[in-house]
């Protein structure tokens, strides 16, 4: 794996650059550049066929000196250690930037859990717990869905966190079902903080949202949500990629006259695979997978995996691109964020504009906390409140200093960890 295409040196390379910048002492630069802890697990799960196979597990925690440790746990075949690390680091900067209490952790279990049954899913996901019962808690280490896991997976480690602990401890888990839990918003946060983030962006740029037009990789949750959103703001969106799993590669739907979302979301399996052949009949034209990149549209929106706009293909995109809203976790390379800078097209950074999953996981703990629930309306308007206070901090650091959007939000995020770190006497 070249160094670019690995997402913690990638999550390095872009932290080394504000340290330099804000001129961060060595000691603290060392600290924050690396896990503060990690844990290596092999699971052994007894299959339905009687055989046990035995899984590997990943927990990383980043940095918890503003709070307890948050992130998500990934149920992915390729899933490595330097993903998860990369994942964790990005998600302390995360917290840090919408400026919840929170640090940066991140899960993650080697499997396809699409080839896997219900029963199988559970005593992973409970097996999984159980390693690491102790290092978890709702002041300690705070869980997540993130790829292919999701509400269920969050119930059954809850549960079994429960067992092993000996009581009632909602806020030890995010993202559970309603009624068990979970918070009414949480499944629309991360699409919908995306698009409140870029409707704040247009507003800055003086650009009508009715006027734009977008393209969007990735259609599962987050995908989906902001589709819907960008399209209750009035824009259109003219081509959704997306992987298939059967076929095992991506392809660009497009449709000229303009993407209905309600209608594709019909057509597009739990996992977010769009059924080509129901698309065609719907009128779309499919394309290769690279081509939602290439398209003229006004916004790109990239809200699958990292490392998808890189310096090999970042050139192809349109002239006609204006704003790149990154709903994935580090989807530009640093590579294609020199072409990016140069081309000035404005970029809204991952780690903010995503930052609505986890601004509402937050209001989710708060909730389980205190056993009291909110309706959706107050969830979302304070999602709303969240989102775009964070941008607008973001962008006049960034017209003030002259900086990259990225570049920006990193500053803000990193001194906020760096005077928790100091004031606790860590470094």
């Amino acid at each position: 794996m070249s160094e670019s295409y690995n997402p913690y040196a990638t999550a390095q390379k872009q932290f080394d650059g504000v340290a330099d910048m804000i001129r961060l002492e060595p000691a603290v630069r060392e600290f924050l550049r690396q896990p503060m802890r990690e844990y290596h697990l092999t699971i052994p799960v007894r299959m339905d066929n009687g055989e046990v196979r035995i899984f590997k597990g990943y927990r990383v925690q980043h940095n918890d000196a503003r709070g307890p440790a948050k992130g998500g746990i990934r149920f992915h075949p390729q899933e490595t250690v330097d993903t998860v690390r990369a994942l964790a680091m990005w998600m302390t900067w995360k917290c840090s930037v919408v400026d919840i209490p929170l640090g940066g952790a991140k899960g993650g279990i080697v499997c396809d859990p699409r080839h896997l049954s219900e029963r199988e899913q559970e005593r992973l996901c409970r097996g999984w717990v159980r390693q690491l019962a102790r290092d978890l808690g709702p002041v300690l280490d705070v869980p997540a869905p993130d790829v292919m896991s999701n509400a269920q997976h969050m119930l059954w480690m809850m549960d079994e966190y429960e067992t092993i602990a000996g009581g009632k401890y909602p806020g030890v888990i995010t993202g559970k079902p309603l009624g068990m839990g979970g918070s009414l918003g949480r499944t629309e946060a991360t699409g919908f903080g995306l698009i409140f983030t870029l409707r704040e962006a247009l507003r800055e740029l003086g650009i009508k949202p009715e006027e734009t037009t977008a393209a969007i990789q990735g259609f599962g949750n987050v995908g989906q949500h902001a589709a819907l959103k960008y399209q209750q703001l009035g824009g259109v969106i003219l081509a959704v990629s997306c992987w298939d799993n059967q076929d095992q590669k991506a392809y660009t739907f497009y449709k000229k006259d303009g993407v209905d979302v309600g209608v594709l979301r019909e057509i597009t399996s739990v996992f977010g695979d769009i059924d080509k052949e129901k698309a065609q009949d719907l009128g779309y034209e499919i394309l290769p997978g690279e081509a939602w990149l290439e398209q003229a549209v006004d916004i790109l929106i990239p809200a699958a995996l990292e490392n998808q706009i890189t310096g090999a293909n970042a050139g192809k995109i349109h002239k006609q691109v204006k704003v790149i809203a990154e709903g994935a976790n580090g989807p530009t390379t640093p590579e294609a964020d020199e072409v990016l800078k140069e081309r000035k097209i404005f970029i809204i950074p991952d780690f903010l504009a995503n930052a609505g999953g986890v601004t509402c996981s937050y209001f989710e703990q708060v909730q389980s906390n205190m056993n009291y629930y909110w309706e959706k309306e107050e969830v979302l308007e304070k999602l709303d409140t969240k989102m775009t206070s964070a941008y607008l901090a973001v962008s006049s650091l960034a017209r003030e200093k002259n900086l990259y959007m990225r570049d920006a939000a990193y500053v803000i995020a990193i001194n906020r960890v760096v005077e928790a770190v100091k004031k606790r006497g860590w470094v």
